[in-house]
């Protein structure tokens, strides 16, 4: 269990939890100014104004929290994968990762909302960031032992990342568990593979340093 955690975990831990006691506080234009609307949203707000598609909306989402037991879940897997992640990359690397993850799940979600699924609500939470760093686990420590709550069966990390990923395309293709982006939690695995291999020099486009794993 991560005990001593590094820099940038710390802070968007510290972060998400601010940031939702202020959602508390003022609830409405949280969401109306921060959530991911879809693109193309015009509506009027409660009190007046308009609820738009915003650029800062693809990272703001990440920090907002639709309950207490959504940011409980989110911040626990921050906390227990996030550590691990960040003392392997560096802390401007992470950084980096975990925001251009959260980035992807956005540009995923009005992808899908745009061309299939349709309709007008907002989406927040840092699902986005957090499958990727679930996503970077699997890879960078595939044989390490994940423990499952329900039922608590023992398996490889690489094993629980992958049922994860089928289990998440599983149900946003059938449109299970409505009310949950499963497409932004796909899309920030997928960006996170790409900034993987990108790192390992396994695209097209190399970088100034290797990452060996």
């Amino acid at each position: 269990m991560p005990t001593d955690l590094p820099p940038v975990t710390r802070a968007l831990l510290i972060a998400n939890v601010a940031i939702f006691l202020l959602q508390q506080v003022f609830p409405d234009p949280m969401v109306i100014h921060f959530a991911l609307w879809p693109i193309g949203t015009d509506l009027t707000a409660p009190g007046g104004g308009s609820v738009t598609f915003e650029i800062w909306q693809l990272v703001s989402y990440g920090f907002l929290h639709g309950s207490w037991t959504h940011l409980f879940f989110n911040m626990f897997a921050l906390w227990m994968f996030g550590g691990a992640i960040e003392r392997l990359f560096g802390s401007r690397p992470f950084a980096n990762y975990y925001l251009a993850c959260v980035v992807g799940a956005a540009v995923a979600q009005l992808a899908v909302v745009h061309f299939f699924t349709g309709g007008v609500y907002p989406t927040l939470g840092a699902s986005g960031g957090v499958f990727g760093l679930l996503l970077a686990f699997g890879m960078m420590f595939p044989h390490q032992r994940l423990m499952l709550l329900f039922p608590p069966i023992p398996m490889p990390a690489w094993l629980f990342v992958t049922a994860y990923g089928a289990i998440e395309l599983f149900l946003g293709v059938t449109g299970t568990q409505a009310g949950v982006a499963h497409f932004a939690h796909l899309g920030g695995m997928a960006a996170g593979f790409v900034i993987i291999q990108y790192w390992r020099g396994r695209l097209p486009f190399k970088p100034r340093r290797i990452l060996m794993r």
